[in-house]
């Protein structure tokens, strides 16, 4: 996985094609789909991200979305807005060789399809992972939902030669709006990814385990059941400091995970990075400069030096 271009000729010509003949983006889980996509299907899996001589410093992006209740819309404005995430990140050069990631989060305790992990590309199969996904819009409805089982298996179900070859993390960015359970449960990891745990695991534990390797973020989102909701804010606070990120406008999405990206790799300055957004037509300038402030205006940070912030640091970042 990972070979190949992003083209927006070939997505363009995919969503005229689709408009013609009356289908959806999302046809497999507009379909009536209930079970996980045979692609996406964690059990059993693991994510690679590769070098290869077409792309010889792959930069792995995994993007993670609950698409319970409210949050059942983020798919299609991130489906709607890939070709301008895809834009800055290569014709930008804010990425070397980005290859990206698609996945759902549900509720293992009660949805069909909790968990849904797709593969790192860097072409328009990407496009066709983000149409597989179900979108359930179930939940449980108690403020909760299995972002600890997504994490576990960033942590231990991913394997990425920016890692392994030059030491350099990843990036992990979740969007949802509840909060996660306290334990990866054992029985949901055999379950839903074939792993046998003697115990479950803290969320603690599984957290310091995946910012090892990845630069995890959590994003917020206005328009969202839970949006500002203090308790949620708190909780991923404490998990992951200034990386909680509240987002005013869910548009703004695609931009800063771009953005957050393009100053981690060093390839922009905020400054720059807003400048971009300008001639590319985007109203997020405002948003995402608010978002980024604490990275530091006029200067630029190293994703693979970045110190994590550990529970009880700097805060959430709000917009």
């Amino acid at each position: 996985m990972g070979s190949g271009i992003w083209s927006t000729d070939v997505y363009d010509a995919a969503d005229r094609y689709r408009r013609a003949s009356g289908r959806s983006a999302f046809s497999y889980s507009d379909s009536g789909a209930r079970s996980v996509h045979p692609a996406l299907d964690p059990r059993g899996a693991v994510r690679e991200s590769r070098d290869s001589a077409e792309h010889p410093q792959s930069t792995p992006v995994a993007v993670l979305f609950d698409v319970t209740g409210s949050m059942g819309h983020v798919p299609r404005t991130l489906q709607a807005k890939l070709p301008q995430l895809l834009g800055l990140l290569l014709r930008q050069g804010y990425a070397r060789d980005p290859q990206l990631m698609f996945g759902a989060i549900g509720d293992a305790t009660c949805d069909r399809v909790p968990l849904q992990v797709g593969q790192f590309e860097s072409d328009n199969r990407m496009d066709d992972d983000l149409g597989r996904i179900v979108l359930e819009g179930g939940g449980g409805g108690q403020m909760s939902e299995s972002y600890e089982l997504a994490l576990y298996f960033m942590a231990r179900h991913t394997v990425t030669d920016s890692w392994e070859k030059r030491g350099r993390r990843g990036y992990l960015f979740i969007i949802g709006d509840e909060l996660a359970y306290p334990r990866v449960d054992r029985r949901q990891v055999s379950r839903l990814i074939g792993d046998e745990l003697g115990e479950d695991v803290p969320v603690r534990q599984i957290v310091d385990e995946v910012t090892r390797r990845w630069d995890t973020y959590y994003l917020l989102p206005a328009g969202s059941h839970y949006a500002g909701n203090r308790k949620v804010l708190d909780f991923w606070r404490g998990l992951l400091g200034q990386h909680a990120v509240e987002l005013d406008d869910l548009d703004a999405v695609c931009e800063t995970i771009a953005l957050t990206i393009g100053l981690g790799e060093q390839a922009i300055d905020l400054d720059q990075g807003v400048r971009d957004l300008d001639r590319s037509g985007s109203t997020a300038g405002r948003t995402v400069s608010k978002a980024l402030a604490r990275l530091g205006r006029g200067r630029r940070v190293s994703a693979a030096a970045l110190p994590f912030t550990p529970a009880g640091g700097s805060g959430v970042t709000r917009l």
